[in-house]
């Protein structure tokens, strides 16, 4: 008897698969699935070895020197005297004399209301609980358990520190890993630039000109345009405002403004107005100039003493005695010493700038005056261009009076095929019984004798549910 098979092996078109979902919860499953769509795509290639990386390896470098221990800042930094600064004495606090008005703007005109809470519409919440324990494994705890891993051990190599005798006596990354070397120029292979010659006169024939033929344009098909048709109904001017918003019933607004009388004559107005009788002209002199009267000069000298000049006394007053203290700041007349500590550790080495590498120049460079003809001009020799010869056939159209031959190779050959219909296409596969499913989705089915599968057959449908 053969053992029961999935949905997944019964399946002749590849569309029909379990949902490959747990059915049970607390189940380890000892049985792995390893049916995935990614596994039926793509097979697996035994005989094709994976290419070679040609990526240079990683492997970690040991430092070839040793390293001196002293730094800049260990070298250069000197410790200083720390001085403690001054500590300034709060003054005491001196309540002020009389009493603080505590009355605002605020508490004179607010007037206090009582106010009631507000009644709460939300229902209260009614909480069951139970004095029951609940003991349960959660799913995570049972199903991620720890593995019991031996821990790995390092395969760092211990590498001794061991400080340089010289100064600077380690070599840099960068020398380690980039030795200088000479620039070798790539081999072209690029084909040499040569015009291959032709022989043929040029022809102003081309391809357009050959394989165009003109075709007479139809007429455009001009549309008419339609005529405008009123509506027989009448137009709805009711909007939404005037049928939603109707307003609401009272007496209209009664105006203030005087009521505009017409005059009745054109005949011109002889009488005395308010303005003409209030406001009468006035009989106004002109004003009188004013003559400027010459200037004077005083006689006598002018004095230039002033009252502060005569009545000013002045006094003998001492300079001002300075707060600042005085430095205690020894002057020698000796030249300063302006050497460093940084000046002493790092002096400057003796090094000459690396010369740039340059190419040499091939063609050298002219020494005379300049000629008014150039590489072009000189090596340039005209040629005659031949067309290249087109090989497209004439499209000339050979009418024939014999009938057309409509049979193709599809219709003489096509043999048609019986549509076989994949027996995971019903709820239950013809010719298997269900059996039973696993905790991870799949559905088994045993396949019965062929006799109790012909007996117990129905007829095929022509339309079939299909199972997703």
């Amino acid at each position: 008897m053969k053992p029961p098979q999935c949905l997944c092996e019964i399946c002749t078109c590849g569309r029909h698969r379990c949902p490959h979902k747990p059915t049970r919860i607390y189940d380890n499953g000892q049985q792995p699935c390893l049916t995935t769509e990614y596994v039926e795509k793509y097979p697996q290639y035994s005989n094709i070895s994976p290419p070679q990386s040609l990526k240079p390896k990683q492997e970690y470098q040991v430092h070839r020197g040793k390293m001196e221990g002293i730094t800049t800042f260990k070298s250069d930094y000197l410790p200083y005297d720390i001085v403690m600064r001054p500590f300034r004495v709060q003054e005491e606090y001196r309540p002020k004399l009389g009493m603080i008005e505590l009355g605002t703007t605020y508490q004179k005109d607010y007037n206090a209301h009582n106010i009631q809470p507000v009644a709460l519409v939300r229902p209260l919440e009614r909480k069951h609980t139970t004095g029951g324990k609940l003991d349960t494994i959660p799913t995570y705890r049972d199903d991620y358990r720890s593995w019991e891993v031996p821990r790995r051990e390092t395969n760092k190599v211990e590498h001794i520190y061991q400080p340089p005798t010289a100064k600077f006596g380690n070599s840099t990354t960068f020398q380690d890993d980039f030795v200088p070397r000479e620039l070798n120029p790539r081999q072209s292979f690029k084909p040499p630039y040569v015009a291959k010659l032709s022989d043929m006169p040029f022809d102003g024939t081309t391809s357009h000109r050959t394989s165009y033929v003109p075709h007479q344009l139809e007429p455009k098909f001009v549309r008419s345009k339609e005529e405008y048709k009123p509506s027989n109904q009448p137009f709805e001017d009711l909007t939404t405002h005037r049928n939603d918003f109707k307003g609401l019933p009272g007496q209209l607004a009664i105006s203030c403004k005087p009521e505009n009388a017409t005059v009745g004559s054109n005949v011109h107005f002889n009488g005395v107005t308010e303005f003409q009788d209030r406001f009468q002209p006035w009989l106004v002199s002109l004003p009188e100039g004013r003559k400027t009267k010459e200037y004077v000069p005083p006689p006598g000298n002018m004095d230039f003493n002033s009252t502060s000049h005569l009545d000013y006394t002045i006094h003998e007053i001492s300079p001002a005695v300075p707060i600042r203290p005085v430095s205690n700041q020894r002057r020698t007349n000796a030249p300063f010493q302006g050497m460093s500590t940084t000046k002493e550790d790092f002096k400057a080495w003796e090094n000459c700038l690396q010369e740039i590498t340059k190419k040499e120049q091939e063609i050298p460079k002219p020494t005379g005056k300049f000629d008014d003809s150039t590489t072009f001009k000189s090596h340039y020799t005209p040629h005659q261009i031949m067309p290249a010869q087109s090989f497209k056939p004439v499209h000339a159209i050979v009418p024939s009076s014999a009938p057309f031959q409509d049979e193709t190779m599809y219709r003489t050959e096509y043999t048609a095929k019986k549509q076989e219909i994949c027996p995971a296409n019903y709820p239950s596969p013809l010719g298997y019984a269900y059996v039973n499913t696993d905790s991870h989705g799949h559905k088994f089915f045993r396949q019965l004798t062929p006799e109790f599968s012909e007996s117990n057959s129905n007829h095929i449908p022509k339309e079939v549910d299909v199972v997703s």
